[in-house]
């Protein structure tokens, strides 16, 4: 899988020859920053097309036919993808109750008390009907992470989720994740801290930048 840019003349192209992550596995993808490991995690939430010759295969079935239908598209990331972007990219017109509650709304099964459990897991129980220009980033953070997790999805993938939070939170956003995928979902995130990751139990992949090739090369360690 392959994904290239020319950024203001400085070409960069993330290579992932080969990337196997079996159901319910937790893995951690470590690097400094632009290395590529948000680029990689945007191709595996289906947010960023691969180029042409690629192959993504997403529970045993090949994910890039879905780019020539876009309706499929929506309907798969929907049903079976939780994405925790790196800035969170909260509605800001909507509470945070509302935007947690926003996948189960798309999926027309609303469930208000999953809701209040996961912000009550979260912390944000108390503040969930303020908007998010009212609240603080970590505060914003772990709403994401709650949408993400609301319709309790198969693939949960999260960048630098734990950047904005106190470490203590960390550690809580960390366990909340992992739990998530005791129950079978396959848990993805992309992270500086390699230690607090792997003391969590997530196997570390680590993604390294060759400066003079302006390549990024991830490999992932079968097992």
């Amino acid at each position: 899988m392959r994904r290239s840019f020319d950024a203001g003349g400085s070409p960069f192209s993330l290579v992932c020859k080969t990337l196997t992550i079996q159901p319910g596995e937790r893995v951690a993808i470590t690097g400094p920053s632009g290395c590529g490991k948000s680029t990689l995690l945007a191709l595996l939430a289906l947010a960023l097309r691969p180029e042409d010759g690629a192959s993504l295969s997403i529970a045993g079935q090949d994910a890039m036919p879905l780019w020539q239908d876009l309706d499929r598209l929506a309907s798969c990331r929907a049903e079976h993808i939780g994405f925790v972007p790196q800035t969170g990219a909260l509605l800001p017109f909507l509470t945070l109750r509302d935007n947690i509650g926003l996948p189960l709304r798309i999926l027309g099964r609303p469930d208000p008390a999953r809701v209040a459990a996961l912000a009550a897991r979260l912390g944000i129980a108390a503040i969930l009907d303020r908007l998010p220009a009212a609240v603080s980033v970590g505060q914003r953070q772990r709403a994401a992470i709650a949408r993400a997790l609301v319709h309790r999805p198969g693939i949960i993938l999260a960048d630098e989720p734990t950047a904005a939070v106190h470490p203590a939170q960390a550690d809580d956003i960390l366990a909340l994740l992992a739990e998530s995928a005791m129950d079978g979902a396959t848990l993805i995130i992309a992270t500086h801290d390699a230690p607090r990751a792997a003391s969590a139990g997530f196997t570390l992949a680590p993604c390294q930048a060759d400066p003079g090739a302006a390549v990024t090369r991830l490999s992932y360690p079968c097992v």
